[in-house]
């Protein structure tokens, strides 16, 4: 009898987490490592901005069996857009080293579409080594419910059928659906603020774009069961024909579209004041993410702050060291061209 053979044994596998900005993917990231059971894993985080955030915000974090050795970070780029140069070495590292990952965490950018880095599997150099055991979409359910990445899809096909000339293309609903185009699975995230009506309605919009039926998990602080996530064997290099794109094949997207400046966060007087100081900064025009940390007087620890929209969280996430400057950072992330002096003026308070 002839068996067939699965094309993904024997390579390491790797999950894909996408989504867009401020969705939880960082978080869920965490959890991940929180609840390996055991399992060897390791993360590669890419970061867009000049400001390696995210990647410190988990290599900080203290989790037990999570050394700094299993976190790679990929600043100031895109990794799908410098797969040769940063990705496939990043890889090859993790793969080479005397006791490798039993399983591989990619967190991409929120700005990165996902097919062109499951594509990137393909490479010679990984491709006999590496498998892609899931793309998983992580959505910002208030965020979607309140209409942030989406026009009104009829306006648009109005617009375009009077105008062909119009510029009617979204960049921002184009990312978001890419990303969930390419998804094994969609992670409803913060569904804890928004209510059954609005989760319904979000469920329904994620339908729409569609053209297949993909689960959709309702969760809350990127909190999940890891078997849920972890070994679905989708091999999706091998299946990049089911996950349409906006941008052709081997066609890379334009960061072009967005913009992104790390700041000075001046010492905070308190919590409370420096969400105020953000919120105001995130009102203006083309502002999508605000993420950073900043020095609290009388605290030893280093408050990190993260907001997307008008939603601004903090929270304590490491002690400062003896040796280190309490000097604050702040990236900013936005459509090309957003209000930089507002921002600045909003910080200064």
């Amino acid at each position: 009898m002839n068996v067939p053979q699965n094309p993904a044994l024997g390579k390491v596998p790797c999950t894909i987490i996408t989504g867009f900005l401020g969705a939880g993917k960082t978080t869920l990231v965490r959890h991940l490592l929180e609840n390996a059971g055991g399992k060897r894993l390791a993360v590669l985080v890419n970061e867009f901005g000049d400001l390696g955030f995210d990647g410190s915000f988990i290599a900080g974090c203290g989790i037990e069996g999570c050394s700094e050795e299993d976190i790679v970070e990929l600043p100031n780029g895109c990794i799908c857009c410098t797969v040769a140069d940063d990705f496939v070495p990043a890889l090859e590292k993790l793969l080479d080293r005397p006791n490798p990952p039993q399983h591989i965490l990619i967190e991409t950018s929120g700005l990165a579409l996902p097919k062109p880095l499951v594509q990137a599997f393909n490479w010679p150099a990984i491709r006999s080594r590496v498998t892609v055991d899931g793309v998983i979409a992580v959505v910002d359910g208030p965020a979607v419910a309140e209409g942030q990445f989406a026009d009104d899809p009829e306006a648009l096909k109005a617009q375009a059928a009077q105008d062909q000339s119009v510029d009617h293309d979204n960049p921002l609903e184009e990312v978001f659906e890419d990303q969930i185009l390419c998804a094994d699975l969609i992670l409803l995230n913060k569904s804890d603020l928004v209510d059954a009506e609005g989760r319904e309605r979000v469920k329904a919009e994620i339908a729409e774009h569609l053209p297949k039926a993909i689960k959709v998990v309702e969760t809350a602080h990127g909190k999940v069961e890891p078997a849920l996530i972890i070994g679905l064997g989708a091999a999706a290099e091998a299946d990049l024909a089911a996950r349409p794109s906006h941008h052709g094949e081997g066609e890379d997207h334009d960061h072009d579209d967005f913009d992104s400046i790390a700041l000075p966060l001046a010492e905070a007087t308190s919590p409370e004041e420096l969400v105020a100081r953000l919120a105001k900064a995130a009102e203006a025009e083309g502002v999508l993410r605000l993420k950073g940390f900043a020095a609290v007087p009388g605290k030893r620890m280093r408050l990190v702050v993260q907001g997307v929209g008008r939603r601004i969280g903090h929270h304590y996430d490491r002690a400062w060291e003896a040796d280190e400057a309490r000097d604050g950072r702040l990236v900013v992330i936005g459509l090309k061209g957003f209000d930089r002096q507002a921002v600045e003026a909003a910080l200064k308070g």
